[in-house]
């Protein structure tokens, strides 16, 4: 995975206790940015859609 990116809800004070995203056309990656170089976890893209979407509702 190449391009990891933050939340834009993560401002300068929370920056570094988020998680980031990385993703392909067939895979989603989450990672803590606290320990980028630890594992990530990894998802089918469909799969994590319908996560955020589910997530979406509740709100």
């Amino acid at each position: 995975m190449g391009n990891w990116r933050k939340s834009s809800y993560s401002g300068p004070d929370d920056g570094n206790n988020c998680v980031e995203i990385a993703n392909t056309p067939t895979r989603i990656a989450v990672r803590d940015s606290k320990t980028p170089a630890r594992a990530a976890l990894t998802f089918p893209t469909e799969a994590f859609t319908a996560f955020i979407n589910s997530l979406a509702k509740e709100l």
